[in-house]
């Protein structure tokens, strides 16, 4: 009865889109009788099947002229997540930074179980809520960094150093082919702390951040165990990273 009923929701959302253009998460929790969390998991999943983008407050039918370029690079990223995702194994305790590209590895955790995930950021944890196997969520807590977007500090750290964790999913700014992953933040402290926690730490870049010239270094390469990037990077570059004892995956975009 219970997945009748979901399918049955979710087909009249759909209707809904057909017909408005967008719905609010306000209009379907009282149409339907229903949770906002139960709504917002719909959401979730529709847009992961591709039948609409989410939205502040609800969702609307995706647009049919988003730029090429903002395409390609959304689907750079995705494909990025979904390479990282193979990683991450039932039950594991992961670490999940603040950052686009990390960000998109949420929804493919959809299927996995008995996840225990931390993040420093808002919206990681509110799209961690909304997905259907209801994994573990932890918030580091700590001070708001406007430029992150994410919490810092020191009680930030000392939440992270309560606890073990499997593996750090961390993002970069740039990629110094000598240094490590490189940011315009100054503060970098708690991306070290993430990965002295966690016993593997896997950085999602693409591979064009090696072409940016970041002025702080944020890890250096002894410290990841992993690069997720795309099938882009030159060989050449593959090979330096490799040579520092990191697994380059190249994730295919074409």
């Amino acid at each position: 009865m219970y997945k009748r009923n979901t399918q049955f929701r979710r087909r009249a959302i759909v209707d809904r889109l057909m017909s408005q253009g967008e719905v609010t998460v306000d209009a379907l929790t009282k149409e339907f009788s229903t949770s906002e969390v139960t709504i917002r998991k719909d959401l979730t999943e529709l847009e992961r099947s591709g039948l609409l983008v989410r939205k502040y407050g609800g969702a609307m039918l995706l647009p049919q002229d988003a730029p090429e370029l903002e395409e390609e690079v959304s689907f750079r990223k995705i494909s990025i997540a979904k390479a990282a995702s193979q990683l991450i194994r039932d039950h594991n305790r992961i670490i999940i930074d603040s950052g686009s590209t990390t960000s998109a590895l949420i929804p493919e955790l959809n299927h996995k179980r008995g996840l225990v995930v931390m993040t420093n950021a808002l919206h990681v944890s509110a799209s961690l809520l909304e997905l259907e196997n209801e994994p573990t969520v932890l918030m580091t807590g700590g001070t708001w960094d406007n430029q992150s977007h994410s919490f810092q500090g020191q009680m930030a750290e000392q939440m992270l150093r309560a606890y073990n964790f499997d593996q750090a999913f961390l993002g970069a700014a740039g990629l110094d082919l000598d240094k490590g992953t490189t940011t315009f933040n100054e503060l970098t402290q708690l991306s070290k702390v993430m990965a002295e926690v966690a016993r593997e730490v896997i950085v999602l870049a693409e591979s064009e951040k090696l072409q940016r010239k970041i002025p702080n270094l944020e890890l250096p390469w002894s410290q990841i165990s992993v690069l997720v990037t795309d099938d882009q990077i030159p060989a050449a570059a593959r090979q330096q990273i490799e040579q520092k004892g990191v697994q380059v995956i190249c994730a295919k975009t074409e």
